[in-house]
């Protein structure tokens, strides 16, 4: 016997509705499950992409620990993933703690979205919010990636109290 589960969380911006069958017979549970985990990571092989962490991409981008940069290069040389959170805290690392400006900040973003070896989390929203911080860089890059972040869930207006960032298309400045 078989029961067919319906299940969603698109109402919270998830995946839409999916079907699941699962069998009642208690035999069949411990066979399926090892079929599922099977089925669930088979893509995945020993050479997968990596990540890395936010003193990573800085030594990286900064370059002033020789050491650092040698053994950065070479975990990322079979390439490597950089999350929204890690690039965000690069970029304030830049800022607060190396003094680099709104162009400098820029042009690390753009070289890290073209590096052969980096993986941005969704490039194409990164490459929205370096539009955006171009033109206003007084947001801060961070403001306009939370905008384009939101904007690709599909979850505008982005409400703000900022002023300047509720100029943007997609923000809402509340009062």
């Amino acid at each position: 016997m078989s029961e067919t589960i319906r299940w969603s969380c698109a109402e919270q911006g998830g995946t839409a509705l999916k079907r699941y069958t699962v069998r009642s017979s208690q035999e069949d549970i411990p066979h399926r499950r090892r079929k599922i985990r099977k089925r669930r990571f088979e893509n995945i092989s020993a050479k997968s992409m990596r990540a890395v962490d936010t003193n990573v991409l800085v030594r990286l981008l900064v370059r002033d620990d020789l050491d650092q940069v040698k053994t950065a290069e070479s975990f990322i040389a079979p390439g490597a993933w950089v999350s929204h959170l890690v690039l965000a805290e690069a970029l304030w690392v830049l800022d607060a703690v190396y003094d680099r400006t709104a162009e400098q900040i820029a042009s690390a973003v753009d070289r890290l979205l073209n590096h052969k070896e980096l993986t941005i989390q969704d490039a194409e929203v990164v490459t929205g919010a370096l539009t955006h911080f171009k033109k206003r860089p007084a947001l801060g890059f961070s403001d306009c990636l939370v905008l384009e972040i939101a904007r690709k869930a599909g979850h505008i207006p982005l409400g703000t109290f900022d002023r300047n960032l509720s100029k943007l298309d997609g923000a809402k400045r509340l009062e």
